[in-house]
């Protein structure tokens, strides 16, 4: 989609296109987001966090003191601007800025869903915590078709209130958000860092899923958003509990995301960076780094959600996070892969990511393409929020 603000600085853009998409499902306002966004300028992390920060604020407080369906659109609009407060903030993770606006968006968006009938506050059993998230209860009684929803590298539970819970739960289904290692509130709270083998945090999920009477065990769907592209198709190569799953967007290999930006092949700079030491590279990530606004912001969460110490090291992490296994041809179930037609992070063309991973895969699958003319070539299409939620769930109407 064409840059309408930030023209030297696509992810603040991209940033704001996002919480513009949320005003599909009550999580944004167009205005309060170009407001704004009008207040801050490109690169500047510190006055991104203190324009949202203002205007979250400001409508917490108008809020806390309206009546009550005012109450509970204020403060879904407002957890969503705390949320794009810390975002860019996460390259010192000790900045206590990160932990008061999560903490003030997630206590804003739980005391608005309270007022929302069939959502409820779950926590999950995972190893020796607990992994949490909500379930979106259909209406009527009987076992229902459910949808185990995730985000990606960085997105939080919260947001997939706007990306398919509401959506899925209107249309009949239970739906079940949940943060897993390396999300929000596995890492604000637990420290649990992201782990590609993710077949470990779903099983742990299905197994709490299926002990509800009214959850059809036949019938369980994973949906996975931006590196939960990856992620849900790899769960799902190694779960056969899963009767569905879908990719938005597919990723067939995480790193490649960040290798397009060095002056290397992929292939040798992911092998550079598994080196103890290499100076040539820390120096060619250090150049793409000043010179890109996507590389300075994705090195610098990539350190914090897979506790990291360096931008090399978390590149030859994030290698790990790749279909180049064979695990795709592992999958069963039916698979939908959406892209986008201009992918900020992985270019839909004939060597794009979710076309490596559709062609990799051998279970029923579809591929679905999301265009300028429809608004909905961004990653994850947050310029049609409405228009892919109810592409997603046709197609598992159809297959579930």
């Amino acid at each position: 989609m064409k840059q309408l603000m930030f023209h030297d600085d696509p992810a603040f853009w991209f940033e704001t296109l996002r919480n513009l998409g949320l005003a599909a499902y009550g999580g944004s306002d167009v205005g309060e987001v170009i407001a704004t966004a009008a207040r801050v300028s490109s690169g500047d992390y510190d006055g991104w966090h203190d324009a949202w920060l203002s205007t979250a604020e400001r409508l917490e407080t108008e809020a806390r003191a309206a009546h009550r369906i005012s109450a509970r659109d204020g403060l879904l609009r407002a957890a969503s601007y705390y949320r794009a407060a810390e975002f860019f903030l996460h390259g010192n993770p000790d900045d206590p800025r990160i932990d008061h606006a999560y903490q003030r968006g997630v206590t804003c968006f739980r005391d608005a869903v309270a007022y929302v009938p069939g959502i409820t506050l779950v926590e999950i059993p995972y190893e020796s915590t607990v992994l949490r998230g909500y379930f979106y209860r259909a209406a009527g009684s009987g076992p229902k078709p459910t949808v185990v929803m995730h985000n990606g590298f960085d997105g939080a539970a919260e947001e997939l209130h706007f990306l398919g819970a509401l959506g899925g739960q209107e249309r009949g289904y239970h739906v079940l958000t949940f943060d897993g290692p390396g999300q929000p509130s596995a890492i604000h709270r637990d420290g649990l860092t992201f782990r590609p083998d993710w077949e470990n945090v779903v099983g742990p999920v299905l197994d709490f899923l299926t002990g509800d009477p009214e959850v059809d065990p036949a019938r369980v769907a994973l949906l996975g958003v931006s590196l939960g592209g990856y992620l849900a198709p790899r769960a799902a190569a190694h779960e056969p509990r899963l009767a569905a799953v879908v990719a938005v967007d597919g990723v067939f290999d995480a790193a490649s995301a960040l290798t397009a930006y060095l002056p290397l092949s992929h292939e040798e700079a992911v092998r550079r960076a598994a080196a103890e030491q290499d100076e040539e590279l820390d120096r060619m990530i250090a150049d793409a780094r000043t010179r890109s606004p996507i590389m300075r912001w994705a090195l610098d969460h990539g350190r914090y959600v897979t506790g990291t110490a360096s931008d090399r090291e978390f590149l030859a992490t994030y290698a790990r996070y790749s279909f180049k296994d064979g695990s795709a041809a592992k999958i069963t179930c039916p698979v939908l892969v959406c892209e986008a037609t201009d992918d900020l992070y992985y270019s839909a063309t004939e060597e794009s990511d979710p076309g490596k991973l559709y062609r990799h895969l051998t279970a029923p699958k579809t591929l679905l393409s999301f265009t300028a003319e429809e608004g909905a070539d961004a990653h994850c299409h947050p310029g049609a929020v409405r228009l892919a939620v109810a592409r997603i769930f046709d197609w598992l109407d159809d297959t579930i």
